[in-house]
């Protein structure tokens, strides 16, 4: 059963732990569902259209080590290693870690503390190859604005590198991906290492703002540049423009990357935190989404 939180502005749908039941995406804090009171448009939508294609996402949801799993290359087959948020998954040959894979999986135990305007979620430690970690996510609502303030304690003898991003399965009012959206980030935005001329092809470039040619009928991907010396308060902001609803996400940290995927209904913009914890220390970062409409 979901969580909901409402401040009679925003109304977002959280799955309770354990809903998605895969191995990619925290199962802390899975955002299902945002709408905006205020003309009721929504902002989540599955990662497929096709039921069992993609990896189960919806919405909001964050993944760590998407490409640098925690002693993935250290364990032999049959050995396990942690995935953050997950629990612990089990190495099953000598290929390469697969963030799409399936992995035998020992959950890690999550517990919940929750308010109207607010959830706190507390991902216990569980030892495994000298990693043990202890994450914290609260998600509060304010006014117009879901922040999500995350915490790493590093209660193991490793140091531990760690890479975030929120997967944003965003389209607004469940309208087509095409030209009525724009995305827009700061600086001055530049397309590079796209996944195909497919991509180079569907995607316009003018200044700080970035179109659709036309409906895509494939997948899309590509690295975002550009933005990484410009000052601004956000990281990204896409609108559709007939309904002239909108998001925004920034945050309290220096950006890594940042990536666009997506197809014919959804959008998503992402970026990536890269931190580096050291033994019996921690530390926070925080996301915030505003959404609005014209």
């Amino acid at each position: 059963m979901a969580h909901i939180l409402s401040n009679g502005i925003l109304t977002v749908e959280i799955a309770e732990p354990g809903a998605y039941s895969g191995t990619r995406f925290d199962w802390s804090g899975f955002i299902t569902g945002v709408t905006l009171e205020q003309g009721g448009h929504t902002f989540c939508v599955p990662e497929s259209l096709v039921p069992g294609q993609g990896s189960g996402g919806i919405g909001l949801c964050n993944e760590f080590a998407i490409s640098r799993a925690i002693g993935y290359e250290d364990a032999a087959a049959g050995e396990w290693f942690p995935k953050p948020g997950v629990g612990l998954l089990q190495k099953q040959s000598d290929e390469a870690y697969d963030f799409f894979g399936k992995y035998p999986l020992i959950p890690f135990t999550i517990n919940q503390e929750l308010s109207r305007h607010s959830v706190t979620y507390t991902v216990q430690p569980m030892e495994c190859q000298g990693y043990s970690m202890r994450l914290t996510k609260t998600i509060t609502l304010n006014e117009d604005r879901l922040d999500i303030a995350y915490g790493i304690e590093n209660v193991g003898d490793k140091p531990l590198r760690i890479e975030e991003y929120i997967h944003n399965f965003v389209g607004i009012n469940g309208a087509a991906v095409g030209g009525e959206y724009e995305l827009r980030l700061p600086g001055t935005l530049r397309i590079a290492a796209p996944e195909s001329s497919y991509t180079d092809n569907l995607l316009s470039v003018s200044g700080n703002s970035l179109t659709w040619k036309e409906e895509p009928d494939r997948p899309f991907y590509c690295r975002l540049e550009g933005w990484e010396n410009a000052a601004a308060d956000h990281y990204w902001e896409l609108v559709h423009k007939p309904s002239g609803a909108g998001i925004r996400e920034s945050g309290d940290f220096t950006a890594e990357r940042i990536i666009l995927w997506g197809e014919k209904h959804v959008i998503s913009p992402e970026v990536f935190i890269d931190i580096t914890i050291l033994p019996r220390h921690s530390k926070g970062w925080k996301r915030s989404y505003q959404f609005f409409a014209s």
